[in-house]
């Protein structure tokens, strides 16, 4: 009766979509990420698909359904499969494992996403050990430009260069007087355009203005106790974190970039007579910490 019913041995990748309930681009991308093995193409150079790769499309969506990452599923077909029911279960004992690690991973992110959103966005970017020293100021206190900066530092010094950093903005928070006078040396800065020259004489003035202000932040800080809690972290740090005798930490890395690569990578805008300026406040700085004799 069904004689002239003849299944062919391969098809086409339309076929094969066709048939699983797929897309050509799908299959593609399983080729891609080395999921399905890409089969011989035919004599017209179109990829031909047989009963065996049918088999691995079926099981692929199928997994796919029921919400199983693609790369999980590759994976555990890591090892090749036959038809035997022992290599179904060593799939499915890899697939539950890669689930469980995955389960794990989720619950970190959900907990994350958490503390963001109770914290919020941009204190919540920030490290545990740098966001509880502000989580105690006044709603309103910090701004959204001093969390900004406080991601960029924690991302060339870490953690604890961030948390010590936080001491400044916690005595700008807390005093008015100081943030106003932060205001004022912060616009002069900017004002240093790419119009001013860099011998001009305001370069000079306002490096001497941000000197000042820097001087009396320091003097509120250490006069708070906060400059003392900054030391004892840095003491604690060191006790818990000791370098190995054959390093200086001169090579220090922030994630897989070097210091030094991650401070240049940073973009900032500055004009030449703002690094000019911001050269002669080291110059100062310098000059409080030499002996007298070097004056």
């Amino acid at each position: 009766m069904f004689s002239s019913f003849t299944p062919p041995r391969q098809v086409t990748i339309g076929g094969a979509a066709a048939f699983v309930g797929t897309t050509p681009r799908a299959i593609r991308h399983y080729h891609q990420i080395g999921l399905l093995p890409e089969p011989e193409r035919g004599s017209d150079d179109r990829r031909r698909y047989g009963y065996d790769e049918m088999i691995r499309l079926l099981w692929i969506r199928r997994m796919a359904d029921a919400g199983i990452a693609l790369d999980d599923i590759r994976d555990a077909f890591a090892g090749g499969i036959t038809d035997a029911d022992d290599d179904v279960a060593r799939i499915l004992d890899r697939l539950e494992g890669s689930l469980v690690a995955r389960q794990s991973e989720l619950e970190q992110q959900r907990t994350a996403v958490q503390r963001m959103r109770a914290q919020g966005s941009r204190l919540g970017l920030l490290s545990d050990v740098v966001s509880d020293r502000l989580t105690d100021l006044p709603e309103g206190a910090l701004r959204q430009d001093d969390l900004d900066t406080l991601l960029v530092t924690e991302r060339i010094f870490g953690g604890l260069g961030a948390s010590v950093q936080a001491s400044r903005f916690i005595a700008l928070a807390t005093h008015p007087e100081l943030r106003e006078e932060s205001d004022r040396v912060d616009a002069a800065e900017a004002a240093l355009d790419d119009t001013v020259a860099v011998d001009d004489p305001r370069v000079a003035e306002v490096a001497a203005e941000r000197h000042a202000f820097e001087a009396a932040l320091r003097t509120v800080i250490e006069d708070s106790g906060l400059a003392q809690a900054d030391d004892d972290r840095f003491d604690a740090w060191d006790k818990s974190h000791p370098l190995p005798d054959d390093e200086d930490g001169a090579g220090a890395t922030c994630g897989s970039t070097s210091l030094t690569e991650a401070v240049r990578m940073m973009p900032y805008d500055f004009s030449r007579a703002r690094l000019r300026c911001m050269e002669l406040v080291l110059e100062l700085d310098a000059l409080d910490v030499a002996p007298p004799a070097e004056r």
